[in-house]
């Protein structure tokens, strides 16, 4: 749940994820569910069960960061897991009805980046107050976790992700993946894949891609080597 970033593309986008947590909680493969109005995909967490990562028929996207602005004292017991809110966005119509709606009394601080129908957001919760702002969806982004990266180390991230974009005519699925995982490679520590004494390591990459025809979720496990993905067919009123 600490590091995503976000690329535009024709007619959609990749919202990619690197999962950094204790291996002991590293899904094997998707989760695939069919609800009233839509088809969802997300890699399911063994212990709490929700996800940090979710992608439907209906061109949405999201991904979840632990922390929202600064790094917060962990004081359990919360009210349900942060990995729970990506799985329960999909029972609202839109983001307004989700913020309006949902009750974010006693959960623990986040950030969650929601793609919607071509709409770009980022919503944080410090546990007192929720912020959404929205975001210009022809741009690049890139977050990563204030809970495991200080603003120093974060603004260093941005730096890596600035400085491999430039200039950058090739944004493919692969293209991407590649970054999420050889990124600042020589830093063991902050590095967009890391090990801290194997105890908080990067577990997994996860993708979205959206487009006109399709969206797609992707999941590649590095500890296990695993890899699997979702392809489903948009809805029809959300063709381009």
């Amino acid at each position: 749940m600490c590091t995503v970033s976000y690329i535009p593309q024709p007619n959609g986008f990749i919202l990619t994820s690197n999962r950094d947590e204790s291996p002991d909680r590293s899904p094997k493969d998707l989760t695939h569910v069919l609800g009233s109005h839509y088809q969802l995909v997300y890699p399911q967490d063994t212990l709490a069960g929700g996800t940090w990562i979710a992608g439907d028929n209906q061109k949405r996207g999201l991904s979840l960061l632990n922390g929202a602005f600064i790094k917060h004292p962990h004081r359990p017991p919360y009210r349900h897991s942060r990995g729970v809110i990506p799985i329960e966005y999909f029972n609202y119509v839109n983001i307004e009805a989700f913020c309006a709606a949902f009750d974010f009394e006693g959960i623990e601080p986040f950030t969650l980046v929601v793609v919607e129908h071509d709409m770009l957001y980022e919503i944080r919760w410090d546990q007192v107050n929720l912020f959404k702002k929205q975001l210009d969806p022809r741009q690049y982004y890139i977050w990563s976790s204030c809970t495991l990266y200080d603003e120093e180390t974060q603004a260093q991230r941005a730096l890596w992700f600035n400085e491999w974009k430039v200039n950058r005519t090739n944004f493919s699925l692969e293209e991407i993946r590649k970054f999420h995982q050889f990124g600042g490679e020589s830093n063991l520590e902050n590095g967009f894949v890391m090990n801290r004494n194997n105890v908080v390591r990067t577990v997994s990459i996860s993708q979205i891609q959206v487009t006109s025809e399709f969206a797609a979720v992707y999941y590649t496990e590095l500890l296990k080597k695993s890899e699997d993905h979702r392809i489903m067919e948009l809805i029809q009123q959300y063709h381009e």
